[in-house]
C-alpha cells in the first residue's frame, strides 16, 4: 500500500514538472503524452516486478510447507510401533493372572490357570513341569511357577 501511494506522489511530481517545463518552452502535446506514457510503462514495470516477487515468494512458502509436512509424516512413520509376531507374543505372560496363594507361600507369586485360560490363548500349551500343585485346606490347587516358565523362554508383561 505504501509503495502505491508513493509511485502516485512521484508519478504526479514528474508529471507537474514535465507539465510546467513544457509550458516554459512551449512543448506541444505530443512531450506531454510521451512523458505520461514513460511514467505508466515505469509503473506497470514496477507492479509487475512486485507481483512477481509476490507469487515467488508464496511458491516458496507452499515448498517450505509440503516439506515441513512430508518430514511430520515420515518421523511420525518411524516411531510407530509395531506388534511383535505372534511366534514371539505367544512367549508374553499376562501380568494379571500373577496372585498370591496364602497356602502356598505369602509372598511369592503364581499365575493363576483360571485367568491364564482366559486371558492368554495358549495357556494349554505351557510346560507341564512348571505347574505346582498345593493343598489349599479343601483340595489341591494348581498354578504355575513364573521363575520355572522365564527358564523355559516365557515372561511375564504388562498387557
Amino acid at each position: 500500500m505504501h509503495q502505491k501511494f508513493i509511485a502516485l506522489i512521484i508519478a504526479t511530481a514528474v508529471f507537474i514538472t514535465g507539465l510546467s517545463a513544457s509550458q516554459a518552452r512551449a512543448a506541444d502535446t505530443r512531450d506531454i503524452l510521451g512523458g505520461l506514457a514513460a511514467i505508466a510503462i515505469i509503473g506497470a514495470a514496477v507492479n509487475h516486478y512486485h507481483q512477481e516477487k509476490k507469487r515467488d515468494e508464496e511458491a516458496e512458502r507452499r515448498k517450505r510447507h509440503k516439506r515441513a509436512e512430508a518430514k511430520a509424516k515420515k518421523a511420525k512413520k518411524k516411531h510407530k510401533v509395531r506388534p511383535l509376531p505372534n511366534r514371539v507374543a505367544r512367549y508374553d505372560l499376562p501380568y494379571r493372572c500373577l496372585r498370591t496363594f496364602n497356602t502356598y507361600s505369602p509372598d511369592r507369586q503364581l499365575l493363576g490357570p483360571k485367568c491364564l485360560k482366559k486371558h492368554y490363548k495358549y495357556a494349554d500349551s505351557l510346560p507341564h513341569q512348571c505347574k505346582v500343585g498345593f493343598w489349599n485346606g479343601k483340595k489341591v490347587k494348581r498354578a504355575y511357577e513364573p521363575a520355572c516358565l522365564r527358564q523355559n523362554g516365557y515372561r511375564v508383561v504388562y498387557q
